[in-house]
């Protein structure tokens, strides 16, 4: 049986779905798809982990990376885990009461909260590049989430996105999902696979190339059959598809192959955004003072990091009872049992 499985970088797009915290240099480089869509943000201060301190803020179309100019600090923010973007004023160390981009965001169950600003007041850009770039990115998920039972086809007829190419159309698709399976036909573009039900077309499915696992043949009770496995994130659906007449399933699949390697090379995340919108929304371009940025590369986990940006100091809304309190083997002391498994209160203590 003919069997391909997606390159890794394609189904391991962490980049726009997770928060990392002082990643390594190859982690903060841009991925295969990843493109910055408003240059580099030069004096840009973190207000909540590192208050007074610079750095430089990129503005890609998948997440936002802050590295800082004088320590290995750094943060990765995929906008998937972005619930608020919001303007208030704070009070900087460098630059007194300023205004002041507060993200809200969550990932793995625990509440983030970052805060930056410009030192250079008279300079909008960071708040037009942060609040555009995210627009478009939370207005065209079609490109990168899987959809069940979406408004994508009409008259049997493909709606397609912005950009979207149809490759092919094929009849006389199965849909194995059911004993009796469901007759419908598959639409192949250069983002995704669709198939829908002939006789409903509501019953649908959108599979972007960028959440597929793994493709292959596989024999069934109904025949052969491709199969389609996507990623965990998309919910680790199994889908297989039988095609009439048989002759026809190599030809289909090999094109899948095809099609597969096509995105895997430049993937296409669906996030349109210009430097020169900005400029045009900002008004005139400010000059800019370059940052001496130097990454320094570091494979040790920072517990000290990760506590500074929670919401709240410990990972709760102000609604969740407290953690109860235990007796702490490494201080001796009775302390609130910590929410997460992921940090031990030695590894604060030693951090501090």
């Amino acid at each position: 049986l003919f069997d391909i499985k997606a390159p890794f970088d394609v189904t391991e797009c962490w980049q726009d779905r997770e928060i990392r915290f002082d990643i390594s240099m190859e982690e903060l480089a841009p991925r295969n798809g990843e493109k910055i869509c408003d240059g580099v943000l030069d004096q840009i201060e973190d207000l909540k982990g590192n208050n007074g301190e610079l750095g430089s803020l990129k503005v890609t179309n998948l997440r936002l990376i802050w590295v800082s100019s004088s320590s290995k600090m750094n943060l990765s923010i995929g906008y998937a885990t972005i619930s608020s973007l919001t303007l208030k004023k704070f009070d900087s160390r460098l630059s007194g009461t300023t205004n002041a981009l507060f993200i809200a965001s969550k990932s793995n169950n625990s509440k983030f909260e970052f805060i930056f600003s410009n030192a250079d007041q008279n300079s909008p850009r960071l708040f037009t590049s942060v609040q555009g770039v995210y627009r478009a990115y939370d207005t065209s998920r079609m490109y990168r989430d899987l959809r069940l039972r979406s408004a994508c086809v009409k008259d049997k007829e493909l709606m397609t996105l912005p950009l979207e190419i149809i490759t092919s159309k094929v009849s006389g698709v199965w849909n194995l999902s059911a004993d009796a399976g469901n007759l419908g036909a598959f639409f192949f573009t250069n983002i995704r696979i669709v198939w829908h039900a002939t006789l409903a077309e509501n019953f649908n499915v959108s599979i972007p190339w960028v959440q597929i696992k793994e493709i292959k043949l596989k024999e069934s009770k109904f025949g052969r059959a491709i199969v389609v496995k996507t990623t965990s994130r998309s919910g680790g659906y199994v889908l297989g598809f039988r095609i009439d007449p048989p002759e026809k399933v190599d030809p289909v699949f090999h094109e899948i192959k095809a099609l597969l390697a096509t995105y895997t090379r430049d993937p296409c995340f669906g996030v349109y955004a210009t430097h020169s919108e900005f400029v045009d929304k900002a008004g005139a371009e400010v000059s800019k003072t370059m940052d001496d940025v130097e990454i320094i590369d570091s494979d040790a986990t920072n517990y000290d990091a990760v506590a500074a940006y929670y919401a709240d100091q410990s990972g709760r809304s102000g609604t969740e009872s407290e953690e109860a309190i235990v007796l702490d083997d490494y201080l001796g002391l009775a302390v609130e049992g910590m929410h997460t498994q992921d940090i031990t209160l030695q590894n604060l203590w030693e951090a501090f």
